[in-house]
């Protein structure tokens, strides 16, 4: 995977958990985890550019303390610092296995309907794409009307490891 910021045995281990903590920096200045589902795409990489991961979150059905996605905490943070971190590790008694992966990445919001641009090397209706790769990571989602929702959009900028991830 040229280009690419996950090495494969990051990107093994990280496709390997069924959730990680998204944190985000609340109004106040405090860190705000958050334990979320998720997919990972690669983007781009044509034309000699280089390929860039994107992980996304949807802002799905299950109950919030709001109705209104656009209202939920983690959505003022980004909009407020769209800086965020997502912390995937795993824990054993075992010490010598412990692991975690650390992405650095830029949030935004993707809207029902977002496409990308033209000649980009990317989804021609990324919405639409995201959904799907969502729903076939876990079938839950079958049952949640993620196309009328925005989804989390995180572009990873840099990625830190510790322990042996595989």
């Amino acid at each position: 995977m040229s280009g690419a910021l996950l090495t494969d045995e990051e990107r093994a281990f990280l496709l390997g958990c069924r959730r990680i903590v998204l944190c985000t920096i609340a109004a106040d200045g405090s860190a705000r985890p958050a334990p979320v589902c998720f997919a990972v795409l690669e983007r781009g990489g044509n034309g000699g550019t280089a390929a860039v991961e994107v992980l996304y979150t949807a802002l799905d059905e299950k109950p919030k303390r709001v109705a209104d996605p656009h209202l939920l905490a983690r959505v003022r943070d980004i909009e407020a610092c769209p800086e965020v971190t997502l912390l995937a590790d795993r824990w054993d008694e075992d010490w010598g296995k412990l692991a975690w992966l650390r992405l650095h990445g830029t949030a935004t919001l993707l809207e029902p309907g977002a496409t990308s641009p033209p000649g980009a090397g990317t989804f021609e209706d990324e919405h639409v794409t995201v959904v799907s790769a969502l729903r076939a990571r876990y079938p839950q989602y079958t049952g949640h009307d993620l196309a009328a929702r925005p989804i989390i959009r995180v572009a990873i900028t840099r990625v830190l490891s510790w322990g042996t991830l595989g």
